[in-house]
């Protein structure tokens, strides 16, 4: 039965999306796949045919989105497993980037994955079933990297709307999962899927460093493996009760209980303060 799901994955032409992507077709899945250039989609998996549907799909129009959701519906006739997978990573500080810049990146990140979101809500509502995966970032729930406020913003901006989001699906049979990955060996910091700053200011050593550690050591040499990480995603979609928060990779799991530390001592440091705003009984 698993094998007549309707999967439906965004930025699915490189990266964990073209992996996952090859694997559900592998597995006996039907699978839409969406990017910016359909043909992309085409040179890496194949022509359309009965369990694949290659869609060219501009995230940040609504419209276009709405438009590629009711192709698939009546491609497949129902679509079971949501993954927003397509992002990119804009580094620069707070202070050099543009507004273009800082828009763009959430034009993408967040508005493009609600614009999805929107589109295909109706259909897994209705039919009372389906499942939604949020692909995050570790980044989405520990910001403290110079350089990278803005990505991380965008994340954790996922990740607040993901929470509300398993609220108000599961009432429909509809489970929602927020994936925090850690660093995986895909092409996400190569030229193309990484965007640097228009205009670098170079007093800010923290972040050139920070910049070039992940430009010219990370990548290339990420702990996780993508192949992996897709098997993950498809256990996951077995499960009969996911969980709304899945931290993908021991380097996430290191980061997100630094995080619970950092903020467990604030707690406990600062709770006489902090509890003192009551009105008096």
């Amino acid at each position: 039965m698993n094998t007549k799901k309707v999967w439906f994955i965004t930025g699915a032409s490189k990266g964990l999306g073209l992996i996952l992507t090859k694997k559900l077709l592998l597995q006996g899945y039907k699978v839409v796949s969406t990017s910016r250039n359909k043909q992309s989609l085409i040179k890496e998996i194949g022509e359309e045919n009965e369990t694949f549907l290659p869609i060219e799909m501009d995230l940040t129009n609504n419209e276009n989105v709405k438009t590629a959701i009711e192709a698939t519906i009546n491609h497949f006739g129902r679509i079971d497993v949501l993954v927003n997978n397509a992002g990119y990573s804009q580094i620069g500080t707070l202070e050099e980037l543009s507004e273009e810049e800082v828009e763009n990146n959430f034009k993408v990140n967040v508005f493009g994955t609600l614009n999805v979101i929107r589109n295909t809500s109706k259909y897994l509502r209705k039919q009372k079933s389906g499942h939604i995966f949020n692909i995050a970032s570790i980044g989405g729930y520990i910001g403290n990297f110079a350089g990278f406020g803005i990505y991380c913003s965008t994340k954790f901006a996922v990740a607040g709307f993901t929470e509300a989001l398993a609220e108000e699906m599961k009432a429909f049979g509809v489970h929602t999962t927020l994936v925090y990955p850690g660093y995986f060996r895909t092409n996400f910091l190569s030229k193309g899927s990484v965007k640097t700053p228009n205009n670098p200011i170079e007093e800010y050593k923290s972040a050139r460093e920070m910049e070039q550690a992940h430009l010219k050591d990370i990548d290339g040499n990420q702990p996780n493996d993508p192949e992996k990480g897709a098997e993950v995603l498809i256990t996951l979609n077995k499960q009969e009760n996911p969980p709304v928060h899945f931290f993908m990779g021991e380097d996430a799991h290191h980061y997100a209980k630094l995080k619970i530390d950092v903020i467990q001592q604030a707690l406990e440091e600062n709770r006489t303060l902090g509890t003192s705003t009551g009105f008096k009984k």
